[in-house]
């Protein structure tokens, strides 16, 4: 594989030693209502998972974007972060945000599902506090319960999954889900969810909560593979009382709106109901290089699944095998019109002739339908960088307002990116929202080597958040 520097900002080498406490720019609120702030000041921050590396690496949202130059990257080896990195752990696998002590910042909730703990199945979760001046203490780890057959953290959720006005977190294993009661996730008492439902054997990858079906309430779809190598989609609802009751298998088996690996929520058509969008490039049917599905949440019920690919009329490039489209999927408004837009990854995507680079299709919502959309990768004129055999630019998604004007900004990592000589070292690109879509004017790119997360297969960009 061909490789190069991406163009960057300046300040690399003080990063490294940033440690947890980097001073930040700006006035400091601890009113803030974003799940994602982790240092109060009203703007969303993005969080980039290297479970490779055993790291999760925060930048700082403000009214320029994010910033190299503003960030901290935190590990088991973070003082202040319970236990020691070693191999295998997987830390930073999923990462989930919320206000878990209430006191105004959102706070970093890891998954590790690799974790080893004499006595106890794999995994673990840990909530690293933020703060005002970064993250500054006060962290603590949930370990798995005994009731799994391991990888606890696979998926994480904070959300009010009891309807009692206070969110708990959720948690999946590769077969089975709990949350946490009481006012924090430190509540060491697991409560186990409604299980009977899941097939015998089943290993779950994810988990989407979202108010599909009341809008007073959340639901949960968590999905993955059978044992049988099927794909299993399902949803279920929360409530008093009824943790995970009214299960409803959406998909599974060859059905090709069924996913193991890739889901999001969001308002597509304005109704105030969550809709439901997966991605399914291993499925076969849906398009031999992937498809999306969207189901339209509604009172009590999920619309008819209606289908994408890149044959599909005004959905750009071509339906061709291993693109991956649906690899990765994002749900946010990028234009401001009120309706949730629909970000795909497709890392396998041919750019030119060159195999594997990736490319990123953004689908505007009109009245909840896709028919028009635009692809963004490295020969993109704008976007930093050259695109090179293996790059998997789009392998993650995320579409979140960074810099406060109203609109969805774009973040997508490329874990096969080459630094220099050093092989998937992995990068993440940022492109602002505006009122007609994306554009890649102040187009914003970092890699793991700006973080000290620089090691061949470091594969930094495989979680966004």
């Amino acid at each position: 594989m061909r490789v190069r520097n991406l163009a960057l900002t300046a300040t690399v080498a003080a990063l490294a030693a940033a440690g947890l406490t980097l001073p930040l720019a700006g006035p400091a609120s601890a009113a803030s209502t974003l799940k994602d702030d982790f240092n109060g000041d009203g703007y969303r921050d993005l969080a980039v998972g290297a479970p490779n590396s055993n790291s999760v690496t925060v930048t700082y949202g403000s009214a320029s974007g994010v910033s190299a130059s503003r960030a901290v990257t935190v590990t088991q080896e973070t003082a202040g972060v319970p236990g020691a990195t070693e191999p295998g752990d997987e830390f930073g696998e999923n990462v989930s945000t919320g206000d878990v002590n209430g006191d105004g910042y959102a706070d970093l909730i890891v998954g590790a599902p690799g974790e080893q703990v004499s006595g106890r199945p794999s995994g673990s979760v840990t909530v690293i506090k933020g703060g005002k001046n970064g993250f500054t203490g006060g962290s603590y780890v949930v370990h798995a319960p005994s009731d799994t057959a391991g990888r606890f953290g696979e998926a994480t959720a904070w959300t009010d999954l009891d309807y009692d006005g206070s969110p708990q977190l959720a948690v999946i294993s590769g077969d089975n889900w709990w949350f946490y009661a009481g006012s924090g996730a430190n509540d060491s008492r697991p409560v186990g969810l409604e299980v009977h439902f899941l097939p015998k054997d089943v290993r779950l990858e994810g988990m989407v909560a979202g108010n599909f079906k009341y809008k007073d309430g959340v639901g949960f779809v968590l999905y993955g593979e059978r044992a049988d190598g099927g794909a299993y989609t399902a949803h279920m609802s929360g409530g008093v009382g009824d943790y995970g009751y009214g299960a409803e298998v959406l998909a599974e088996g060859d059905d090709p709106t069924a996913t193991r690996h890739a889901a999001t929520a969001g308002d597509v058509n304005g109704d105030g109901y969550d809709d439901l969008i997966t991605g399914n490039h291993r499925n076969s049917g849906g398009g031999k290089g992937g498809s999306v599905t969207v189901r339209l949440g509604g009172d009590g019920t999920f619309g008819a699944p209606v289908t994408y690919n890149q044959d599909s009329p005004g959905v750009p490039g071509a339906d061709e095998a291993d693109d991956g489209f649906g690899d990765s999927v994002s749900a946010g408004d990028v234009t401001g019109d009120g309706l949730a837009d629909l970000a795909v990854g497709a890392p396998g995507e041919t750019v030119g002739a060159v195999e594997g680079a990736g490319s990123v299709t953004l689908l505007k919502s009109t009245a909840g339908k896709f028919t028009s959309g635009q692809s963004w990768h490295q020969e993109t004129e704008g976007v930093p960088g050259v695109a090179e055999t293996g790059d998997h630019f789009g392998t993650s998604v995320r579409l979140k307002d960074i810099n406060k004007n109203g609109r969805a900004d774009l973040s997508t990592g490329a874990t096969g990116e080459d630094i220099g000589s050093t092989q998937d070292v992995g990068a993440v690109w940022v492109l602002r929202g505006t009122t007609t879509g994306l554009t890649s004017s102040y187009a914003a790119s970092f890699n793991g080597k700006d973080f000290g997360v620089g090691g061949t297969d470091a594969g930094f960009g495989h979680t966004l958040r």
